[in-house]
């Protein structure tokens, strides 16, 4: 753990923000549908739970879609683990990726579904929650390593 520090914290740290920030929502919230405006007509905190992928693709797609986000997780876990030690965007990147899908991979299998909360109204955003926000923050930090080692001349060996 030692070797890919970042990436064991961003993983921890995004995955229990998460599950905390689903739990409060269930017990915040009677029922789904239920909503507490934040800034009304702009952003609001919804009770909404989804069987699918993101934006509700693939509903009631959860028996390969929990299965994806295990096998997902346990190939991060691996790399993290047994790989090189990476540099500190791709373990920022790895690590957010893994506590999104391991947060709503969780859920799934848990429950057979995903709480999602975040309601931006003013765009029709469709509601997701932290799990998705991490992933994407995930897959900027893997983007901007992998600029950064396509812009760093390459050494070959005679």
């Amino acid at each position: 753990m030692k070797k890919n520090r970042f990436f064991w914290i961003a993983a921890i740290i995004g995955l229990v923000l998460d599950q905390i920030t689903k739990y409060w929502v269930v017990r915040t919230f009677a029922t789904e549908g239920d909503t507490l405006a934040l800034w009304a007509g702009i952003f609001h905190f919804t009770y909404k739970t989804n069987t699918g992928a993101a934006w509700s693709f693939f509903s009631d797609g959860v028996s390969w879609l929990r299965w994806l986000s295990l096998g997902v997780s346990l190939a991060l876990i691996a790399l993290a683990w047994f790989g090189p030690k990476m540099i500190l965007s791709e373990q920022l990147g790895y690590g957010f990726v893994l506590a999104g899908a391991f947060g709503n991979g969780v859920d799934r299998f848990l429950f057979g579904y995903v709480v999602d909360f975040l309601d931006f109204r003013l765009i029709k955003f469709p509601i997701f929650n932290l799990a998705d926000v991490f992933i994407n923050i995930g897959i900027a930090f893997l983007l901007l390593a992998s600029l950064r080692s396509n812009s760093r001349p390459r050494r070959y060996k005679k």
